[in-house]
């Protein structure tokens, strides 16, 4: 290991993503349901830095941090441990999380931090590892982890861990509603969703990605990809929220193109044509409520990158 690298740090910046379709097939023997889903990541981020350190540890800030775990059940600390183990690397990490992304937003926070972890610490350590070759770690870890090594708009089937790229020309801009109150347990709401579907007493088809969606993407053309947005765990996450269905309507009544919740929720993302629109429905969110933190970001963005390396006893200085 080079001098340089031993002595100082390595941070990683991670985006959060949304999931412009999300199409839930039937429940699995392993208790997972099989998938049909377009990632998309967009300009929200995190950063997170691993520095050499003589025992395992991690530390969390920023806007987003409460009620992030700093112990053992931390993700980025097990995708730390695990490329450990994976590599035989006998040194330990240090890693700092200054977060931005809503935790249990649906926007895959928690995985786009494992994400970051593995980038960082596969450069600390100058392991020469392949962010291909890192996907089996991270499909390990979650579902959302893989596509968050990459980034951009994919397909992912089966947990959502087997991706396809998707030819995306040009950007697309959104206004992100989050909830400044308590989040939504993933789990919770795909049982909700089964809850209901039971319920309805209808088949559950095996899940598959629109063509229309992935037609509307190749040219971003706002209004089709607006119209093609889809979520199956929507009603789910408005049943155990029902505020969502309030903050749904207003962004549309507004004018945005397109709504749906991402993920699990209870994150909500507009779609609108252009960065003046965007500043519109921010402003008309914020004055009409219902009462939440408002963000701008555009999409698709790079997965997680590294961005500085940074001296163990100071402040990380980003370069972009």
């Amino acid at each position: 290991m080079s001098q340089a690298v031993e002595s100082r740090g390595v941070t990683v910046r991670v985006p959060g993503k949304i999931n412009l379709e999300l199409v839930v097939g039937p429940l699995r023997e392993d208790g997972f349901h099989e998938l049909a889903t377009v990632f998309h990541t967009v300009g929200i981020y995190d950063h997170v830095t691993a520095t050499p350190a003589a025992t395992w540890s991690v530390q969390v800030s920023g806007q987003t941090a409460e009620g992030v775990p700093t112990g053992a059940d931390n993700l980025a600390l097990k995708a730390a441990k695990s490329l450990a183990r994976r590599y035989g690397v006998e040194e330990a990490a240090a890693l700092s999380i200054d977060k931005n992304i809503p935790v249990a937003g649906g926007m895959a926070g928690g995985s786009a931090d494992a994400a970051a972890a593995l980038v960082a610490c596969e450069a600390l350590w100058e392991l020469q590892v392949s962010r291909d070759e890192l996907e089996p770690l991270a499909a390990r870890l979650g579902s959302d982890v893989p596509f968050l090594l990459h980034g951009g708009t994919a397909i992912g089937s089966g947990r959502g861990e087997r991706l396809a790229p998707v030819l995306a020309r040009g950007e697309l801009h959104w206004v992100l509603w989050v909830s400044t109150g308590s989040g939504l347990s993933t789990p919770e709401v795909y049982a909700e969703c089964d809850r209901l579907r039971e319920a309805a007493g209808e088949p559950v088809p095996d899940p598959a990605p629109s063509g229309e969606l992935i037609a509307a993407l190749r040219t971003m053309d706002t209004s089709a990809v607006g119209a093609a947005l889809r979520n199956d765990l929507q009603e789910a996450a408005c049943s155990l929220y029902p505020v969502l269905e309030d903050v749904l309507e207003a962004g549309t009544s507004l004018g945005a193109q397109g709504a749906i919740v991402s993920g699990s929720g209870p994150t909500v993302a507009f779609l609108v044509g252009t960065q003046a629109q965007a500043i519109d429905l921010s402003v008309g969110l914020a004055a009409r409520g219902p009462a939440g933190d408002i963000r701008r970001a555009t999409g698709p963005v790079a997965g997680a990158q590294v961005v500085q390396s940074v001296a163990p006893a100071g402040p990380p200085t980003f370069t972009g």
